[in-house]
């Protein structure tokens, strides 16, 4: 970076000064900011130890002996595959997350001419809704999904349909 500094009409040279200790306290700040991210760092050997921590404590929150006890919460999802690529037709996904409820419509086409379309609202929670019962809740959900329905023009579709909830709750089957 080539920088020349030229006096002020006056002489002073207070400009060159000025820009001097800007160049310091950002220097300054700079070497703190190295400091307290230096204590970040994490070696190879750290993140190995994390990583296998990690996996021990999410076993332990999948087995049911330990399940009560583990420090991470595991519930199985008893999904037993994974997509193969030759899913077609139409699918609902809801996604329930802190103050908001997003409903999304996927078309996916297989064959020749593979294609996945999303077509996506998001409706927002009200507090009250949020701090009262679950039957609000979900009430407020179903009419949310049947406003969708209708201003996607399929109302009254039976679709398949994934939710992604982001409470605890307990899973006793894939359909229960």
């Amino acid at each position: 970076c080539d920088v020349r500094f030229l006096l002020s009409e006056s002489g002073s040279g207070k400009g060159a000064a000025m820009v001097t200790a800007v160049a310091y306290r950002l220097l300054s700040q700079r070497k703190q900011i190295d400091e307290v991210l230096a204590l970040f760092k994490l070696t190879r050997e750290n993140l190995i130890e994390v990583r296998n921590k990690m996996r021990t404590e999410l076993e332990y929150g999948l087995k049911k002996e330990t399940h009560p006890a583990a420090t991470v919460k595991m519930l199985p999802t008893f999904v037993c595959s994974t997509p193969d690529g030759t899913e077609k037709g139409k699918y609902l996904a809801l996604d329930l997350g802190g103050t908001n409820f997003r409903v999304l419509l996927v078309k996916i086409r297989s064959g020749r001419n593979k294609s996945v379309r999303i077509y996506n609202k998001i409706f927002a929670i009200p507090l009250e809704i949020m701090q009262g019962t679950g039957e609000e809740l979900f009430d407020h959900i179903v009419q949310c999904i049947a406003d969708f329905l209708e201003y996607m023009g399929i109302k009254g579709a039976r679709l398949p349909l994934g939710f992604t909830f982001s409470f605890p709750c307990r899973q006793t089957s894939i359909d229960k």
